[in-house]
């Protein structure tokens, strides 16, 4: 009997953290917008592409000015030469000015829907220069470069901490991992364990300090360019 409450509680406990980090995905506009772990994850994992495809888009714009198009014109560029998530926001965006949405409000929508702080300062580049008369394509070069230094300083950031992701992955991972194999290898020996209160009070244990132990890592490992 013992056994099959085990198997029970295990599979209530997987399906319990498969829908908690599964649950609360909601698509909009094109991106993932949820609450849940995995939510956020695609979220962050699609922003990033767009940033790292954002250089290139302000250079197609920035050649697409100097031949004489306007500003809606190069955005125009952009959604026919760039790529997703890149030219998927940027149609959007043309929608909306094709719907009468102003200018400034569709960029501020696109700013809102992405989250991307780079996106945000090209935006804000855009609409001062649309007030005070700035060089548009200058400006565009200038935030390029600015982007491209901060992401080799970013990869380089994570190719020094990549051994402390390694170690908190190995150090998260081993305890379950052993405890498994335990179950496995020494099942007369660990279902009374894990039956008694002392072997649950271990557990939890192990849980709550493997759980500190990876915020720690991940405190010491992030650092923010």
């Amino acid at each position: 009997m013992i056994p099959y409450l085990i198997a029970a509680l295990f599979a209530c406990s997987f399906a319990g953290i498969a829908w908690y980090f599964t649950s609360g995905i909601k698509i909009k506009a094109g991106w993932q917008n949820g609450e849940s772990p995995l939510a956020k994850w695609l979220d962050q994992r699609r922003r990033d592409k767009f940033n790292l495809q954002l250089p290139e888009a302000l250079a197609t714009m920035s050649n697409a000015l100097r031949a004489g198009f306007s500003i809606s014109q190069a955005f125009q560029s952009v959604v026919e030469q760039g790529e997703k998530p890149m030219s998927e926001e940027f149609a959007i965006l043309q929608q909306q000015l094709r719907v009468g949405m102003s200018f400034e409000d569709a960029l501020d929508s696109m700013s809102q829907r992405v989250g991307s702080d780079d996106l945000t300062l090209v935006t804000t580049a855009i609409l001062i220069s649309r007030k005070t008369g700035g060089n548009v394509t200058e400006i565009f070069d200038k935030i390029s470069e600015t982007i491209r230094g901060r992401m080799k300083i970013e990869r380089k950031v994570k190719t020094l901490t990549a051994q402390g992701r390694m170690q908190g992955l190995i150090v998260s991972a081993l305890p379950v991992l052993l405890g498994i194999a335990m179950l496995v290898l020494k099942p007369k020996m660990m279902i009374p364990f894990l039956a008694s209160w002392t072997g649950v009070l271990c557990v939890g244990g192990m849980i709550v300090l493997v759980a500190l132990g990876w915020i720690m890592i991940r405190k010491i490992i992030k650092i923010d360019v």
